[in-house]
């Protein structure tokens, strides 16, 4: 079953019909990270998701989303297309398509789609998040990559991210 979910991985642009889905993917990968971060819901339940309005509507941005046997299984947003550096914003894999390769090799899709520098960020408490980014820039990079941490702007009270930074050549 694991190589079958693998090998039915798809990798694909967000389309604004696709938007409701990743907007409720988003609740999801912000209550993830609400174990590490502390940040609780609004009082409507929602979280703050300015960056799915930027993923559909900044120049820069590109919004992917990844589908198993055709459900939505996560996301993936990209900031800094037109600039010298390209950023993984946020990215995200339901917790029922985790552990199996997916997320590795949506993410090697991602990133190899735009060649160049890359930076992603992520928190050192996650410690799903501290084996699989370092093993991405491995994968993607060999030696040639590198982490530290980085305060995170405009919120002293919480712990620094960590951020690994690498090429990915075309």
């Amino acid at each position: 079953m694991t190589d079958m979910m693998t090998a039915d991985v798809t990798v694909r642009p967000a389309t604004p019909e696709d938007r409701p889905a990743v907007e409720r993917l988003w609740l999801m990968f912000r209550h993830d990270l609400s174990e590490f971060t502390g940040l609780l819901p609004a009082a409507d339940g929602t979280f703050r998701s300015e960056r799915v309005t930027y993923a559909f509507s900044e120049p820069g941005w590109a919004p992917y989303l990844l589908t198993c046997g055709g459900n939505p299984a996560g996301f993936a947003f990209v900031r800094g297309l037109d600039g010298p550096v390209r950023v993984l914003n946020s990215f995200f894999v339901v917790r029922g398509a985790r552990r199996r390769g997916i997320g590795l090799r949506a993410v090697r899709e991602v990133l190899t789609r735009h060649p160049g520098p890359w930076e992603i960020a992520f928190q050192q408490d996650n410690p799903a998040a501290v084996s699989f980014w370092p093993r991405v820039a491995g994968d993607l990079a060999g030696d040639a990559w590198n982490r530290e941490p980085r305060p995170v702007p405009g919120r002293p009270d919480l712990p620094a991210d960590m951020w690994i930074s690498f090429t990915v050549t075309g």
